[in-house]
């Protein structure tokens, strides 16, 4: 498949390359990384850029790889009165997301009593498959919990009222609408506030390394003020529930295309027009998953500090746990962007994708908004992670939207031939890393050499100016799904 240079760091598809392409298909990669991509990337986005009313470009970010439907990494933004919405352009972990606390703490403080706090923080945040918090919610509150989001949590003294500020959307999106959910979703949904899940999701202590600060004002704007410093990052989403809602949907869509007239590329791709009694059921139903996603993560940090402070012995605002930004990829939402320009109203879609908005953007906290929003960028558990800050000219070139992680370079699978988890897990505390896990299988999943090199997609990010370097993290100690 022909791929054109067009800029430094960004590669097009043509249209001609692909029969029913509505628009080029483009890629954000250094050569190198381009290399890396397997061929399902092409194949993907190429398919994504056939879908109706999709505007501008398919969009692929440097951390692309072969994922269900879209790219993981993929973005593409439809017209919200003539375009589509698709679960295979959201994921079935919707508003899987990151969230990062700034800490008074130093390491220092933290290296002596690492062993104990991750234990800690291990035994009061359930993991694994299947894993049930300790929130218990009747239909009526969960029902509560969907609508409102991390606004429901706080209410019940799950966490600060400034969290709700630093969150995403005010950690609830509007248009939620529970009688849209099954009844297997709710069911499985449930029981699961609080709860880290499996696969890539974890809780992790991290350090401000020695040169880890890439810009010192706009850190100190986020409350880091240099190396030494500790932090506490998550990454997790809906589980079972957002999955159960993305495999009710994929079936419903596969009767609706018929219905209107839509033929796509691969099945996976399965879609309604967005102003449908369809796609509008989904996108209530999506809300609905997101809002308990954000109501997930803001559980979990009550629980960090619950821990952090018996640990500490210390008050957790002493210990400055605060939110510094917690933002969400996994999602379509309606958003309004210049195009051309001219106002439109599109239905974005991220799917392993986070937002990068610029500074003045309304929806960035006010905290943040001379600044960008805060953009959180997640390593692997060996290499560390990162903090950027969105721009001007991502709202231009992508729709607001940058990478979410470092993206993988091999399957899960693949990655089990190549270590043991616990050979995995010893060899990383003898590195300063300590490490508790639900399945040692599941730490061999997430072996550093399954990733792509962070910084070389952070950098790429950054000459592309979509969003820019802050600060640079590595890990201490880590709890995984």
């Amino acid at each position: 498949m022909k791929t054109v240079p067009i800029a430094d760091c960004i590669w097009e598809i043509p249209p001609t390359e692909k029969a029913g392409m509505r628009v080029p298909a483009r890629i954000y990669a250094s050569e190198t990384l381009l290399a890396g991509m397997d061929a399902g990337v092409f194949e993907q986005v190429t398919n994504v850029a056939c879908l109706p009313g999709i505007v501008g470009a398919a969009l692929c970010m440097p951390d692309g790889h072969w994922g269900y439907g879209f790219p993981i990494g993929g973005v593409a933004a439809f017209d919200a009165q003539d375009g589509i919405i698709s679960p295979g352009g959201i994921g079935f972990d919707i508003n899987c997301g990151m969230r990062v606390l700034r800490t008074s703490l130093t390491e220092a403080e933290v290296r002596p009593r690492l062993t104990e706090l991750v234990d800690a923080l291990f035994a009061a945040v359930p993991t694994g498959v299947g894993a049930r918090g300790f929130v218990r919610l009747d239909d009526a509150s969960f029902g509560d919990v969907m609508r409102e989001g991390a606004g429901w949590c706080v209410r019940h003294g799950y966490g600060w009222p400034e969290d709700l500020e630093a969150t995403e959307g005010g950690g609830c999106l509007p248009g939620a609408d529970p009688a849209h959910v099954s009844a297997r979703a709710l069911a499985r949904g449930r029981e699961q506030l609080g709860t880290l899940g499996s696969g890539n999701h974890y809780l992790e202590v991290q350090v401000v390394p020695p040169g880890g600060v890439h810009d010192a004002a706009v850190a100190r704007a986020l409350g880091i003020e240099g190396p030494g410093q500790v932090l506490v990052m998550l990454h997790c989403g809906s589980r079972g529930f957002g999955h159960q809602v993305g495999t009710d949907y994929l079936r419903l869509f596969d009767g609706a295309m018929r219905a209107y007239g839509i033929v796509v590329n691969d099945r996976e791709l399965a879609c309604a027009p967005f102003r449908s009694p369809e796609g509008q059921a989904y996108f209530a139903a999506m809300t609905a998953a997101a809002n308990t996603a954000f109501a997930n993560r803001q559980v979990i940090t009550h629980r960090v500090r619950e821990v952090m402070s018996r640990v500490f012995a210390r008050d957790p605002r002493e210990l400055g746990l605060s939110l510094i930004y917690d933002v969400c990829h996994n999602t379509a939402k309606l958003e309004r962007h210049v195009v051309e320009g001219v106002a439109r109203d599109l239905v974005v879609h991220r799917k392993g994708a986070t937002r990068s908005f610029g500074p003045g953007a309304p929806d960035v906290p006010a905290a943040y908004r001379h600044l960008g929003q805060p953009v959180i960028i997640g390593g692997s558990m060996e290499t560390g992670s990162a903090l950027l800050i969105g721009t001007t000219h991502a709202m231009r070139e992508t729709f607001g939207s940058t990478a979410h992680g470092a993206g993988r370079t091999m399957s899960r699978a693949q990655a089990k031939k190549r270590v043991w988890g616990e050979s995995l897990m010893q060899d990383m505390e003898r590195r300063g890393i300590v490490i508790r896990a639900a399945s040692k299988s599941g730490v061999a999943e997430e072996a550093g050499f399954a990733y792509k090199d962070l910084a070389a997609v952070v950098d790429v990010l950054h000459r592309l100016d979509i969003s820019r370097k802050v600060v640079s993290l590595t890990p201490m100690g880590n709890i995984k799904g």
